[in-house]
């Protein structure tokens, strides 16, 4: 046949350690119709500052691919809710062969078509809680890339029509594709008259949605005659592929016949006429290819069975002859993103008799609700069961009804169609299921009623059950409970939802309490951040006895600030908000920042120099730190810029003092030695906790220790009160220009106030 190769390219994204799964990285294809391979070419790479980060440790990359919607992984290996069905998905680790560079293939043949979700993430890391700015971090960045090779013209079956087909010595393989519409209980294909050796060394595979493997569905028909190859209860509206190929070492062209049939299940034991009218046998999509020598633009426009609003008829797998129950529909009320509610007409009791399924349908639009979860919940009314011993079996499954002819079996599986299996009886009378990240489609659920013997169930008699019936879709499992957040998330145009668990509580819904936080853990954290704010107390007392009222208005800011920021910034139900979370984060980092600032500005002491200077610092530092703040909350300059502007403008005061008193400043040895050095000590020794040794698991008490030695810190760089004298110490002169400046020593040390003592500071030679 005739291949077409596509490509598709995704822009390289930023890989994070795994903690719940948003913070995956998840990435949307679509693989077209009537492809034989698809390759997904994985390319991850590191950064580090802008280069390449050949530094940068190894890290192992998992990647996860699934089919119809995103994938449900479980890398730490947590418990999931009850009730809750975990689909399958392939699992992917790459390790790296290049210092800072790694690619990885994986090879799909005959992939299913439609959507395709990849999820990729690091390993969970230790927590380290790093300051942003601190030292360039190394980046793990991935780009997936899909190649697929398509082929076209691929010759189309119709049902009741005799195509003949002659496979040359050179080709070992004829590929055709029938449409099976709605309704449909069984396909049949048959391969007929096989000629030019001996016997039929044929084989006949056949697969759903996408061409056959090497496990699909296969006879030879070398041992079987006549050769056919019957699937039952098949997908609806989907493409069936049929594959003919030629047993290994057979020389010369071989003849044959391949034929179709496909039972309506609205006719019993009757097949599809090869030419229906506009009707379902007809409803095929827009790529349906080549005719294999019929044209199909004579055909008429296909037409959607959905459209009807009669009740549409099902099979039951009874080769005797297929009997056809009604569909009940469902309405599709949309609340919000992934929140519907499916509503049943004339429910939602819905009444289940003896001698008959009830079958209702769910309709999942494609990739839009792919992202929730669904829900399905079932409750018996007891009363209704008129003391008779009966259990209501049902049965969800994806784009086919099943109901066993068997009346005694209660499985939901047969060899190519997988279900769920839900029950309820007098005993258990309420039954839950939750499917998180749905293949979209049409989901069937065949509710019935059985009675339990000694023998096991046989069919009830005059017995008509009662069942309560909810169907909706969710973002998350139960809203992630009490211990976790649910997010709406997007990779591009995609929408899904996902749980950001907190407490130590993990899984999918966040119902797994194997790492949780206790109550009294939870309060104990809380108390320790909120009442460590206590040590500005001391601070606040000494500005207020040093007279620096300014600076005491800062530190209680920051201590009421710090407090309710804390008790509003627990991840447990130990929580307390008087305000916005943002407004209260906003207040904290600020109180924090102009502690830092007014108390470097009152140590530079500028007071004598021009009283005006430090209100004007004071004014402009909270302006330009509200400003940063805004800009970037947690960036390290936000704390180390106003720290080195104000240390800067302390060390230009000091020094000038130095300098014009000949003599160290401040000029005692008992201020370096019992407040200087130790209180720069305690703040050095806070930065340090605070950048290198803080993560998320000793965060309640380091940070804790962070507030008392900063606020020990304050207590001991606030300098001492200003203290009047009126005594006037002898004057340092110097002459030039014919005249004697006179400069007033004590007022230059900050300790004589100028109302009080009145200083010429020119005096005639």
């Amino acid at each position: 046949g005739l291949f077409v190769t596509d490509y598709f390219t995704r822009t390289p994204r930023k890989l994070s350690p795994f903690r719940s799964f948003a913070s995956i990285e998840l990435f949307h294809f679509h693989i077209p119709e009537d492809t034989v391979i698809a390759v997904w070419n994985l390319i991850t790479f590191k950064e580090q500052g802008g280069t390449f980060g050949d530094q940068c440790p190894d890290r192992s990359i998992t990647v996860y691919f699934r089919s119809g919607a995103p994938s449900v992984i479980n890398p730490l290996h947590t418990h999931f809710p009850r009730d809750t069905a975990v689909p399958g998905s392939f699992a992917l680790t790459l390790t790296w062969t290049l210092p800072n560079r790694t690619t990885g293939v994986f090879n799909v043949t005959s992939p299913l078509p439609g959507d395709w979700f990849l999820a990729a993430h690091l390993p969970k890391d230790e927590g380290k809680i790093s300051v942003k700015g601190l030292y360039e971090e190394c980046q793990y960045l991935f780009q997936p890339q899909l190649i697929v090779q398509r082929l076209v013209n691929i010759a189309v079956l119709y049902p009741g029509h005799v195509t003949e087909q002659s496979m040359a010595p050179h080709n070992r393989s004829c590929l055709y594709k029938v449409f099976v519409p709605s309704y449909t209980s069984r396909v049949l294909v048959e391969v007929l008259r096989c000629r030019g050796a001996e016997g039929c060394p044929l084989w006949l595979r056949v697969r759903a949605k996408a061409p056959p493997l090497h496990n699909s569905t296969t006879l030879d028909c070398w041992e079987h005659t006549p050769c056919q190859l019957a699937q039952d209860l098949p997908f609806w509206q989907h493409w069936y592929y049929v594959l003919v190929e030629k047993h290994p070492g057979v020389p010369g062209t071989i003849s044959f016949q391949v034929t179709v049939q496909l039972t309506d299940c609205s006719r019993p034991s009757l097949a599809r006429p090869p030419f229906l009218p506009s009707s379902a046998s007809m409803n095929m999509p827009h790529s349906f290819g080549s005719a294999g020598g019929l044209a199909l633009g004579d055909s008429p426009p296909p037409t959607s069975p959905n459209d009807t609003k009669h009740p549409i008829p099902i099979p039951v797998t009874s080769h005797a002859g297929e009997r056809c129950w009604p569909v009940r529909p469902t309405l599709r009320n949309e609340l919000d993103t992934f929140s519907v509610h499916f509503y049943i007409f004339f429910g939602p009791n819905v009444s289940v008799p003896p001698d008959r399924p009830a079958v209702f349908v769910i309709n999942l639009l494609p990739v839009l609700d792919s992202g929730g979860v669904l829900n399905l919940e079932l409750r018996l009314n007891v009363s209704s069961l008129c003391g008779e011993n009966v259990t209501v079996f049902g049965c969800l499954n994806h784009e086919v009804p099943l109901t066993s002819g068997d009346n005694t079996s209660v499985t939901c599986e047969t060899e190519s169609l997988a279900g769920f299996l839900l029950s309820v009886n007098a005993t258990a009378s309420l039954s839950r299921l939750r499917i998180p990240y749905p293949q979209t489609g049409s989901w069937y659920l065949s509710l019935r009623s059985l009675c339990a013997t000694e023998h096991g169930f046989e069919p009830c008699t005059n017995v008509t059950a009662e069942v309560y019936l909810r169907a909706y879709l969710s973002p998350c499992i139960n809203d992630c409970g009490i211990y976790g957040q649910c997010k709406l998330l997007r990779t591009n145009n995609y929408l899904y939802a996902a749980c950001e668990c907190k407490a130590g509580w993990n899984g999918w819904g966040c119902t797994d309490n194997a790492e949780a936080f206790s109550y009294g853990f939870q309060l104990l954290s809380t108390l320790l951040l909120c009442l460590s704010n206590v040590m500005f107390v001391p601070p606040v007392a000494i500005a207020v006895r040093s007279h620096y009222l300014l600076e005491a208005a800062v530190y209680i800011f920051t201590m009421f600030f710090s407090t309710f920021y804390h008790a509003c910034d627990q991840p447990g139900i130990v929580v307390f908000c008087i305000m916005e979370y943002d407004v209260l984060q906003f207040c904290d980092f600020l109180g924090s920042l102009m502690s830092v600032w007014v108390t470097v500005i009152a140590m530079a002491r500028l007071q004598p120099i021009c009283p005006t200077v430090p209100q004007v610092l004071y004014l402009l530092g909270a302006m330009l730190l509200s400003m940063a703040l805004q800009m970037d909350r947690h960036g390290l300059w936000n704390l180390l810029g106003p720290s080195l502007f104000a240390l800067g403008i302390m060390a230009v005061a000091w020094t000038a003092r130095t300098i014009r008193r000949r003599h160290c400043y401040p000029p005692t040895w008992k201020r370096w030695a019992f407040y200087l050095c130790p209180g720069a000590l305690i703040a050095a020794a806070a930065v340090l906790l605070y950048t290198f040794v803080e993560t998320e698991e000793n965060y309640f008490y380091i940070h804790s220790i962070w507030h008392l030695l900063i606020a020990g810190s304050v207590g001991f760089l606030l300098p001492p009160r200003a203290k009047p004298s009126r005594r006037l110490g002898p004057l340092p002169r110097r002459k030039g220009c014919g005249y004697q400046l006179c400069v007033n020593e004590q007022e230059e040390l900050g300790l004589v106030d100028p109302a009080v003592a009145s200083i010429n500071s020119i005096c005639t030679s």
